[in-house]
């Protein structure tokens, strides 16, 4: 693809929430990078950021400065990528866009590299990386299913406000000192106070009654498994936690599985990490998976009335292995799969 000793990579948004965390993730990547550019909007543009002890000076997301990119890791919201996608394409570049823009284009591939990698192969310049809490579930779900087969699923996310952005914990932040000195909160990024709450709504309520959250975690899924007759429901609810997203999930297995063998099937999987001991208080919550890459899986029980029904509590750092992290493991992926040559 290049003469150079490695990829020229770009990273729109990186003064971000999630921009910060790519950052973080390309300097432990095994992916062999000679520049990276760091991209923002205009009046982010001159800030300096730090990639492995060097100092880089921020630049305008623009057409002309995807010249000479291979790699392109977007994360700067949906009308960003749609307008400035195309235009990286255009001028080589592969994009990996974490955004909803390209998510349920049929021509656009919506990978987990744990689940789906093949899916690569198929791109025409742009990959879509999944939402934060389908990516997790997805990579809890596939191994049950390759083995055992699925046929449902009913998921309740308990989801982090850091996925509405740097701002967002910053409000949850001040509401919470707020409320703690007897004062009324100011609400700007939700629709209710998040402090000390549970708001049962994550995106705008759609005609059938689900949100737009809801509805990505149910088409998402389908999309990426490949599998679109599997029954899927979410209810998405917005927790004061400032990072990893939780969810209880209730599967429906083609075979019955007994909880031993789910547990030993999920630890021996890639992007895993069980923690199930309940004699000793041991399940996972955000706090121990935040800053962490894997998906963490407990609670592991059978249902009580359908035998070949399990319920799952899945937690994962929802900046990590929900934006950031999935999204570089893609770009290793690529290198790795030999879609992109060096």
């Amino acid at each position: 693809m290049n003469t150079k000793q490695g990829l020229n990579v770009a990273i729109v948004g990186a003064t971000g929430a999630v921009g910060v965390q790519m950052l973080k993730m390309l300097e432990g990547s095994s992916l062999p990078i000679s520049q990276l550019k760091l991209l923002a909007s205009k009046r982010s543009a001159g800030k300096t950021q730090t990639f492995k002890d060097q100092s880089i000076i921020v630049e305008e997301a623009k057409p002309a400065a995807f010249e000479g990119v291979d790699i392109a890791l977007f994360s700067a919201g949906g009308a960003v990528s749609k307008q400035l996608a195309p235009e990286a394409v255009k001028r080589g570049a592969v994009v990996i866009d974490n955004t909803s823009a390209f998510r349920m284009d049929p021509e656009v591939p919506l990978v987990v590299p744990e689940v789906n990698p093949e899916a690569l192969r198929e791109h025409k310049g742009i990959i879509a990386n999944p939402n934060c809490s389908t990516i997790q579930m997805v990579v809890a779900l596939e191994p049950l299913r390759r083995k055992h087969g699925l046929n449902r699923v009913i998921v309740s996310t308990y989801q982090a406000v850091s996925g509405a952005g740097h701002s967002a914990i910053e409000e949850l932040k001040q509401q919470t000192e707020a409320v703690l000195n007897g004062q009324e909160p100011k609400t700007e990024k939700f629709p209710y106070p998040i402090a000390f709450n549970a708001i049962p709504q994550i995106d705008t309520f759609q005609d059938n009654r689900y949100t737009f959250e809801e509805m990505k975690m149910i088409n998402e899924t389908k999309k990426i498994m490949a599998f679109p007759e599997l029954r899927v429901a979410a209810t998405c609810v917005r927790l004061p936690v400032a990072v990893g997203h939780a969810e209880s999930v209730y599967v429906e297995l083609d075979q019955e599985v007994g909880v031993e063998d789910a547990l030993a099937l999920l630890a021996d999987s890639p992007g895993v990490t069980v923690v199930d001991d309940p004699a000793n208080l041991g399940y996972p919550m955000p706090m121990d998976a935040a800053g962490k890459k894997d998906v963490f899986v407990g609670r592991v029980r059978k249902d009580p009335d359908e035998k070949k029904g399990l319920h799952l509590w899945i937690v994962s750092d929802n900046l990590l292995k929900g934006a950031a992290w999935n999204s570089v493991q893609i770009a290793e992926t690529l290198v790795q799969l030999k879609i992109i040559t060096i």
